[in-house]
């Protein structure tokens, strides 16, 4: 059956009938707290060393643990320990960086383990240096095709690219028994990082447990090419179900540690210290059960919300004016109790262009042209006014709010809408109709057609309209090439996307990460684009080296005035997230950085079964 055929109320009895079926049963319920979520787009799988989506990513930092994390409630952004026993030692040219951790941290059962040499007396498998080691070289090694090495190779971690090589031209398997001078363990519970260059930042990739969180050996020997459906961490909950593309269960990780709700927003912060108040000294975490269904499609998710079947939702932009007119609470939803809050994103949502395609890219100026005329002609206002309902502001550059780099008083031609001067672009440069057919051709008398990806929601359909509205006001042919998400995404890694819109948000203050779309080696990675310039490549190198003050801030405007010449990307928007909340789900607040949330909340099952 074609799903975008079905009416939205069929849609939700089918969703509801699924969730009915793949959820715990009533009594269940009642003995648990159950947290239950919805993601718009499909997960692709939960190795950290494999993924790099949104949704898989919000995902795995639940089960699996970095050294370090971001404070919950602090604002602006604090690192803390996780487990970390305490800060890192810094030498002083930031190249040296080392970590105690925490003895007595056990990662959760599993067959895995079972003959492991490394159980202790009780059968339990301990934490050690040695796995953060083993979890860090796993970027490098070439059978995981991991989407985050070109961010490992800009680190330089001393003797890893060299690993890393040795695998690729002797074709054996990646050598993990090799120690390196950049990651080693000193002992049982020290670990050492050594970079060929300074890195002043480097605790934030620690407080990333996303991706570098710890991962036993036992475990990625066990499962083999199957290790995407078994994460095996030390967090606070384990995987009980995964349907891809439809459902995830996570359940309470029976063998997690006592870790305790301590956090320490600001004084003035009163949402931050009303949760603290409440929610102090409880041990995480505070629900048996976490349950996500995948609904692509708004409408139905929006009612699911409605009819109590989800316990948190970010509003999709066709409803915000329901939800929350003019940024406030709307009467009726108030009176049932729930709470609306009404964020700025740490994300960007923008189109890229494939430097490597023989229509859009390239570094000639009539292909710079086309790319700045096709920015021009993208009415970003009527975006943000009739799709996004008022949820974003226009972007002006990569750079993300709340990072560093960022400038809210900043303006550029990014957020420029100007059709006429996008004609005269194309005029000058020879996209004129060469066949009197209608359409703009090549300056070499070639048809000229966009290709745009695109997915089959509602949501993506919006976008194609104003988009083909967009390209066919300045003579432009434009086709959509529909896919699911998951299919776009590997296509784009892999180079063979023309264009696509989709979006990134901000894992660390640091805003160089949003500059990594940029830089050459993150091709296939961060860089979509597969931009290149060796200027670009310098000044961002350098940017790593040094801690923030005027020098880095000047580097920023120089990387923002790059990308605005060449234009392999148009950003398009910062968005604005209007979350919802039901009366039962208790002590919500939405990360800057990640989406790590769901065990520092809690839920009140008979106001949730009462409904």
């Amino acid at each position: 059956m074609n799903v975008l055929r079905v009416g939205a109320g069929r849609l939700l009895t089918l969703w509801l009938a699924l969730w009915l079926s793949t959820g715990a049963d009533a009594q269940d319920l009642a003995r648990q707290k159950v947290l239950r979520l919805s993601f718009p787009t499909a997960e692709t799988g939960f190795d950290p060393a494999q993924v790099n989506d949104l949704y898989s990513r919000t995902v795995t930092p639940h089960i699996f643990e970095g050294l370090y994390e971001y404070d919950h409630l602090a604002r602006p952004a604090k690192i803390r320990p996780l487990t970390a026993d305490g800060m890192p030692q810094v030498s002083e040219d930031f190249r040296t960086w080392t970590v105690k951790i925490k003895p007595g941290i056990y990662f959760m059962d599993d067959p895995a383990f079972k003959g492991s040499k490394r159980l202790d007396a009780q059968g339990r498998r301990e934490l050690t240096a040695a796995d953060y080691v083993f979890s860090f070289k796993r970027f490098a090694d070439p059978v995981n095709k991991s989407p985050v090495w070109g961010g490992m190779l800009d680190t330089g971690y001393v003797g890893l690219e060299a690993l890393r090589k040795k695998a690729l031209e002797t074709k054996k398997p990646f050598d993990y028994d090799t120690e390196i001078e950049g990651i080693r363990a000193l002992d049982r519970y020290t670990i050492q990082f050594k970079t060929i260059k300074p890195r002043p930042t480097l605790i934030e990739t620690f407080a990333t447990g996303d991706l570098f969180g710890a991962v036993a050996r036992e475990v990625v020997e066990h499962y083999g090419d199957k290790i995407m459906a078994h994460p095996v961490g030390t967090g606070p909950f384990r995987l009980a179900q995964w349907r891809r593309s439809s459902f995830i269960a996570l359940e309470r990780n029976p063998q997690y540690r006592e870790v305790v709700y301590d956090f320490e927003p600001a004084a003035d912060d009163a949402l931050g210290q009303a949760w603290l108040a409440q929610f102090k000294g409880r041990r995480l975490p505070m629900v048996d059960r976490v349950e996500v269904s995948i609904i692509e499609e708004t409408q139905p998710r929006w009612l699911a919300f409605l009819n109590g079947q989800l316990d948190w939702l970010t509003v999709p932009g066709e409803f915000v004016s329901q939800a929350m007119p003019n940024g406030k609470l709307a009467p009726n939803l108030a009176k049932k109790g729930m709470q609306g809050t009404r964020s700025l994103n740490s994300d960007s949502a923008y189109l890229y262009f494939n430097m490597e395609d023989p229509v859009v890219g390239g570094y000639t100026p009539e292909r710079v042209a086309l790319r700045r005329a096709i920015s021009l002609a993208m009415d970003v206002d009527r975006e943000i006014r009739l799709i996004r309902r008022g949820q974003a502001i226009p972007a002006q550059s990569a750079l993300v709010p709340n990072t560093t780099g960022y400038d809210p008083q900043y303006k550029s031609e990014m957020s420029l809408y100007d059709p006429a001067r996008a004609k005269a672009l194309l005029d000058l440069y020879g996209y004129v109709d060469k066949n009197g057919d209608g359409w703009r051709d090549q300056p070499d008398g070639k048809p000229l057609v966009l290709e745009m990806a695109t997915q089959p929601d509602q949501l993506s359909r919006q976008f194609n309209e104003l988009n083909k509205r967009n390209f066919e006001a300045i003579g432009l042919q434009v086709k959509f090439n529909v896919g699911k998400w998951p299919e776009q995404l590997k296509a784009a890694r892999a180079g063979k996307l023309q264009m696509w819109m989709l979006g990134g948000s901000a894992a660390a203050p640091d805003g160089q990460q949003s500059l990594a779309r940029f830089y050459s080696p993150q091709w296939g990675a961060q860089n979509f684009a597969r931009f290149k310039n060796a200027e670009f490549d310098r000044l961002y190198e350098r940017m790593g080296e040094i801690p923030d003050g005027p020098e880095r801030e000047a580097l920023f405007l120089q990387a923002k005035n790059i990308g605005m010449a060449y234009m392999p990307y148009k950003f398009l928007v910062h968005r604005i997230s209007s979350d919802l909340t039901q009366p039962w789900l208790k002590g919500f607040r939405r990360t800057q950085f990640w989406q790590d949330w769901w065990h520092r909340v809690d839920i009140e099952p008979q106001l949730q079964l009462g409904r």
